[in-house]
This record gives structure tokens, C-alpha cells and sequence, in this order.
């Protein structure tokens, strides 16, 4: 059994990335082969539109036809058995990068048909994990939950399955004396971390055994 987790943020060791890996360490204490990817470390743009993955007769039918540090990862992704993708939330949607990693990996393989389908070789399971500045009270109020359920929409059509974890009311920044930042409060901030986020970490472990074993 095999497990990708794809790690939009641009910051390889707060939020995001240790939920991904708790996720992954989950997996691995379940006797799946696990990696990690981060999409900052990689050169590439989103989908330029060429159809290339549309056109009749194209050696590209239902995949991508650009040639960057993407097209490994895609290949890789074929051969799994679940991947999680991971991203904080930036003015209500993921991260640019995530975005168009998105664009690229889940636009070749629909189909122009009524309805549409997957061309996915495979049918695997898969994960989203969010973490957000804002408490989970305020997420109706910026529409975070249509953004959810769309991406859960994509990856379930794509896939086969999908879920979604959340992480609410993060702690931003290493030292908050540092930055200019009086619409929150510190104390807060760090009481919510030091009492919430080992739960978090703890329901990302289980999120990435559960991915696993559901798969056997």
C-alpha cells in the first residue's frame, strides 16, 4: 500500500505540513509506504488551456501535456493507493500553488461528457486538510464551506472517495510580539494551540490509518 501527501504550503514545518505528516505517520503504522511532496519546492504553472488532454487522438488524451516537475507527481499518483492534499487558507481558497497543482492534476482526467466521468485509472481514497486563521464559528461567514464541498466534490468524482479535515483558529506566526497583528490576541492563540492542535495531530493519525485501511 502506497500513500502521497502533497503539501501546499510554502512552510515545511508548522501547520499544514505536520498534519500531512501525521496523517502519513498514521499510514506507516499500518504498513503503508508513505512520501511527502512539497509543492514550493517544485517549478510549475497551472493548466494553460492548450486541451491538449481533450483533443481526439491526442497522446495526451486524459493527461496532462506539459512537461514540468508535475509529471512525476501525476505518475506517482496513479500508482497509490491514497493521497491526502493539504493546504492552509488563503483569502478564503487554497493556496495559489495548490490551486494550480488542482488545475493541473484533476482537468485532464474529465471528461466533456453529459455527465462527466473520470478517466482515473484507479479508484482510491482521498483526503483534504485544511488549516485556517479564523475560529470554526466563522467559517460560514467568509463561505469557506462552499470551497470545501466543492474541492470534496472534484476529489470524490476524480477519485472515487474523499474527505476533509479541518484545523481551526491556527497559531500564526513563531512570535507574535514580532508582527503587527492586534485583531488577535496572543494569549488566545496560544492557549488554543497548546489545548487544540495535539488533537488535531491525533485525529490526523487516525484520518491516515483510516485511508489505509478502508483501501485493504
Amino acid at each position: 500500500m502506497k500513500i502521497i501527501g502533497i503539501n501546499g504550503s510554502p512552510r515545511k514545518e508548522w501547520n499544514t505540513a505536520t498534519l500531512i505528516k501525521k496523517a502519513l505517520e498514521g499510514a506507516d503504522s499500518v504498513g503503508a509506504e508513505t512520501e511527502l511532496i512539497d509543492l514550493y519546492d517544485l517549478e510549475y504553472k497551472g493548466c494553460k488551456s492548450c486541451f491538449a488532454c481533450k483533443t481526439k487522438g491526442s497522446k495526451s488524451y486524459g493527461r496532462c501535456n506539459v512537461n514540468d516537475d508535475l509529471t512525476p507527481v501525476f505518475e506517482r499518483i496513479e500508482e497509490v493507493d491514497a493521497v491526502i492534499l493539504g493546504s492552509p487558507i488563503y483569502f478564503g481558497v487554497v493556496t495559489g500553488e495548490m490551486r494550480s497543482f488542482m488545475e493541473r492534476m484533476i482537468f485532464p482526467y474529465f471528461t466533456y461528457t453529459n455527465p462527466p466521468k473520470t478517466l482515473f485509472p484507479n479508484k482510491i481514497n482521498s483526503a483534504f486538510i485544511y488549516t485556517m486563521n479564523i475560529p470554526e464559528e466563522m467559517i460560514d461567514d467568509y463561505g469557506y464551506k462552499n470551497m470545501f464541498e466543492s474541492n470534496k466534490q472534484l476529489l470524490t468524482l476524480l477519485f472515487g472517495s474523499s474527505e476533509a479535515f479541518m484545523s481551526y483558529d491556527t497559531y500564526q506566526f513563531k512570535d507574535y510580539s514580532k508582527v503587527v497583528c492586534e485583531r488577535f490576541d496572543p494569549e488566545h492563540k496560544a492557549k488554543h494551540r497548546d489545548k487544540q492542535f495535539p488533537i488535531d495531530k491525533e485525529e490526523a493519525f487516525k484520518l491516515g490509518v483510516r485511508m489505509i485501511e478502508n483501501q485493504k
